[in-house]
């Protein structure tokens, strides 16, 4: 009776083990591949989406003004080996720092962020450097930024090859060359925790995923390609300060037509563009409208960036 018994427990279980099906996972992918002509195999990989991808070991802030907390959480969790959630830490820098001016500015300061630190045991420094000081960086650093019109925090994992490779809790994982973030760099201010005696932690350090970019010239060159109108001689020709001008949404550049409805040409054989105005309905004149006319033969404008302003 028992070897029965025992017979029929062992069977259970090989059936239910053969007959279980486990969970897919979060980005779990058959990929069905032909073996030879009668055959073919199935093979499940895990795909990461690119938004964890661009988020690995960065926190994200939570809040508009709370990239100075989540900037300090990714310094602490990833590099120092601390285990907090950015609640915490903004919890941390109201108790210890300037609470009222927080309050006031809406946002964390280098000195708050020292203030917690230092109670949580870790010695730092705020610092002035350049661009050989970044170079020769070896602890990840808060360094404040002035990018897009805004006052922003972000961790600065490694500079290689002349670019700046940093933990944004807005962004994620993204780098500028080196030019160009001493360009947006506040003040040339770095902030640096270091870890008192233990080992860091390594979650900050660079992957080889981090180092797959696409630099400025290639887009640039592809942007022409897929649009080649978009193309003017000059580098002063557009600049940001479109968006600081009025609207351009009820304004277009288009080929301009003789009476017979035909497109015109110049004496070399090139077609002739005129801006169309039309009176917008929110009482700006059309002579604000963001267009640029020129009468250089040799600069042309065969495309314009529109968008309607609220």
């Amino acid at each position: 009776m028992f070897v029965i018994l025992l017979g029929s427990i062992i069977g259970f279980a090989m059936i239910n083990e053969l007959a279980m099906v486990n969970d897919r996972q979060p980005g779990d992918t058959v990929i069905r591949y032909d073996v030879n002509q009668p055959f073919q195999s199935d093979q499940l990989v895990n795909v990461e989406p690119l938004a964890v991808q661009r988020f690995h070991n960065v926190v994200r802030q939570q809040y508009d003004y709370s990239c100075g907390s989540a900037a300090l959480t990714t310094l602490l969790d990833f590099y120092l080996g601390r285990n907090f959630r950015e609640r915490q830490v903004m919890e941390g820098l109201l108790r210890f720092g300037e609470t009222e001016r927080i309050i006031q500015r809406r946002g964390f300061s280098l000195l708050d962020m020292k203030r917690l630190v230092t109670a949580l045991g870790h010695p730092s420094g705020g610092f002035r450097a350049d661009a050989d000081d970044l170079r020769e960086l070896d602890h990840p650093a808060i360094a404040p930024i002035d990018h897009g019109g805004f006052k922003h925090f972000v961790v600065i994992r490694a500079v290689h090859e002349d670019r700046v490779y940093l933990a944004d809790p807005a962004q994620g994982n993204i780098s500028f060359t080196m030019h160009r973030f001493l360009e947006i760099w506040d003040n040339n201010i770095l902030f640096i925790v270091f870890p008192n005696g233990h080992t860091p932690a390594n979650g900050l350090a660079l992957r080889e995923e981090d180092m797959r970019f696409v630099s400025e010239s290639v887009i640039a060159d592809n942007a022409l390609r897929e649009f080649p109108l978009l193309a003017m001689r000059y580098e002063d020709t557009i600049s940001n300060k479109i968006a600081s001008l009025s609207n351009n949404a009820k304004s277009s550049y288009e080929l301009k037509l003789d009476d017979n409805g035909q497109a015109m040409t110049n004496e070399d054989g090139n077609y002739l563009y005129e801006i169309i105005l039309e009176d917008a309905d929110d009482g700006v004149s059309p002579s604000e409208y963001n267009v640029r006319v020129t009468q250089d033969p040799t600069e042309r404008i065969e495309k314009t960036l529109r968008f309607r302003r609220k």
